[in-house]
């Protein structure tokens, strides 16, 4: 078994999903798909989804939002995916609204555990089952839980690292991790240190400070950043940066200070901004999630608990992620996540994540020329 600290079934997994998609949930693609029947009704009822923000990365509107609401289609449902803007009352006063609706399955991206843990509680108690999107509530409550496989974002950043600085004796990192309180973001840093710890500990690189940014704050992490550079003199060799949001703020001080473009900066989730940074040189690597694959696994999850076959759910999720808080371990759906430099931003506009047209603007129309991007 794989688990995250991980549990396995990724071949598994892609078997029951091709499986499931044949036929194992009826309820979206008999009528063309668009998850009605004949009179316009969802056969599956209505699902609820909050997503946690828009801030720190554009990818949960720009993303998952349409992304997850086109799968749940698929399935059957009548999706209301709403986001909580960051906001904790906003997304307990959404997740009571949805209660009280009685949506039929509560899917949960949530701010903090805390939150996310009271409102899969609340549902569980009005006999709705929830899953943890993305993000796994420690100590919840949630029988399932769907994400990318976390530790390994976090090792391909470190990979990344490690790769840019490659012979560079000494060289100093700063690493500008995520929010404390998002078990995600201590997965990441799980995965940065597998790799980079033992070349801290021989000497190969030197760690100059490790950061957590509250709420994924991206001009709190350029001001901590920023703080951190000054009090190394103003120099740094590489930062390692948890996603791509931070990478932005990041590269501004790293501008502001006439080092942008020489010290290369790690990312995560592919977002147009950080691809341009890529193709511009100023950011090194970023991590590409196909989030229309964990939009798919979620549904296909959603429509099984809705039909009461958790025989199904479980087969779907083959995967196992570790609750330390709760002391349980939590069935999951755990995808792959890809490394992207800029030899591979191709990948990310070809499989349809990002329009070219965000990317190749006009002081990048020779780079994407290049690179075959049209």
């Amino acid at each position: 078994m794989r688990t995250n600290r991980l549990a396995t079934g990724a071949g598994a997994f892609a078997m029951t999903l091709t499986l499931a998609a044949c036929g194992a949930n009826a309820g979206g693609g008999a009528e063309g798909g668009d998850g009605q029947n004949e009179q316009g009704e969802a056969p599956l009822g209505s699902v609820g989804v909050i997503l946690p923000e828009t801030a720190s990365s554009s990818r949960w509107e720009s993303f998952d939002k349409p992304m997850l609401e086109e799968a749940l289609r698929a399935e059957g449902f009548d999706p209301d995916v709403q986001n909580a803007q960051g906001e904790v009352q906003k997304f307990s006063t959404l997740a009571d609204g949805m209660i009280a609706r009685g949506v039929e399955v509560l899917i949960i991206a949530s701010i903090n555990s805390e939150v996310g843990s009271t409102v899969a509680a609340e549902a569980n108690n009005a006999g709705i089952p929830t899953i943890d999107y993305d993000r796994l509530n420690l100590g919840g409550s949630s029988d399932y839980y769907v994400s990318f496989d976390n530790v390994r974002v976090g090792e391909l950043q470190g990979e990344g690292m490690a790769q840019a600085l490659k012979g560079q004796e000494g060289a100093e990192v700063v690493e500008i991790e995520g929010a404390p309180t998002d078990n995600n973001a201590t997965l990441f840093h799980e995965g940065q240190r597998n790799v980079l710890q033992p070349l801290y500990d021989s000497g190969e690189l030197e760690l100059v400070r490790s950061e957590p940014i509250d709420n994924w704050d991206n001009q709190r992490g350029g001001t901590i950043f920023e703080q951190v550079l000054t009090a190394n003199g103003g120099s740094v060799d590489g930062v390692v940066a948890a996603n791509d949001g931070l990478a932005g703020a990041v590269i501004t001080v790293l501008r502001k200070n006439g080092l942008a473009g020489t010290v290369p900066v790690t990312g995560q989730d592919a977002t147009p901004a950080g691809l341009r940074r890529i193709l511009r040189g100023d950011q090194y690597m970023t991590v590409f999630k196909p989030i229309k694959k964990e939009a798919e696994a979620t549904a296909k999850l959603a429509a099984a608990l809705a039909e009461g076959d958790t025989a199904a759910a479980d087969e779907l999720a083959g995967d196992v992620t570790e609750d330390p808080k709760g002391d349980r371990e939590v069935a999951s759906v755990l995808l792959e996540p890809h490394l992207i430099t800029r030899d591979d931003v191709k990948r990310v506009i070809d499989a349809g994540y990002v329009d070219a047209s965000d990317v190749c603007v006009d002081d990048l129309a020779d780079d994407c020329a290049e690179l075959g991007i049209s």
